[in-house]
């Protein structure tokens, strides 16, 4: 993950990078960091550079605030994620005009801040890409767009929002590579589903949301009970 760090006080910065950093070292994930003193200062070096996968902005900040220059950037790019952290709450709703994807108050509640990061996290690994090679040849889509896959004799048969893939993997393969996303679960021997598509756990299926059932076994019901309800719990 790649962040940048705008805010005047030196002092704040250096916490919310120790932040970062120590919620990194946790969960094992790289991170590097980059710290701007001005919107300016993080204009010019946006130019060359708008890879980040967040934006923690200030808002009270000399020449440019923190909210012009979100909207400069929403300009250019509609989707990257900002997180304003200010000490005045009076702001809180044009965060909502340049779609922040929070607002946290100084002094830096340092749990709330973790809690932001690790939400930010499962999306990136939401949006991650899978490369499958199917009857037809090599395919790469969204891990997301998987509803469920399912063990079809030797095979493994996708099943995507729009179409099925018949893979020439097995189902055994595909769950050792898919089955470490929060969103997944195996609800029987031959069914893995994105809890993302379920509506419902009924006595013996899921409800999908496109109304399609997949077998539940007895003795994962309560496990998949639980694991759905922890799902929406935290996303």
């Amino acid at each position: 993950m790649k962040l940048a760090i705008v805010d005047d006080e030196i002092s704040q910065q250096n916490l919310e990078e120790k932040y970062i950093l120590d919620w990194s070292r946790l969960n094992k994930q790289q991170v590097k960091v980059y710290k701007f003193c001005s919107s300016e200062s993080f204009l010019f070096s946006w130019e060359d550079n708008k890879d980040y996968d967040l934006l923690i902005l200030d808002i009270e900040m000399k020449e440019m605030n923190g909210l012009e220059l979100a909207k400069r950037i929403r300009r250019e790019d509609k989707d990257i994620p900002i997180l304003f952290v200010t000490g005045y709450d009076e702001y809180m709703q044009y965060g909502y005009d340049v779609a922040a994807i929070h607002y946290l108050i100084k002094p830096l509640n340092k749990e709330k801040f973790c809690l932001v990061l690790d939400s930010l996290n499962k999306r990136e690994e939401s949006n991650s890409k899978i490369l499958v090679t199917s009857s037809e040849g090599n395919r790469c889509f969204l891990i997301s767009e998987i509803m469920y896959a399912e063990a079809r004799s030797h095979q493994c048969v996708l099943h995507l929002r729009e179409e099925e893939i018949l893979l020439k993997e097995s189902f055994g393969c595909l769950e050792k590579r898919i089955m470490d996303k929060a969103e997944f679960i195996k609800t029987h021997r031959a069914y893995i589903v994105n809890m993302k598509y379920v509506s419902m756990i009924l006595k013996t299926d899921v409800l999908l949301d496109n109304r399609e059932k997949v077998p539940l076994s007895r003795n994962t019901v309560k496990h998949v009970q639980e694991s759905f309800l922890n799902f929406y719990r935290t996303n």
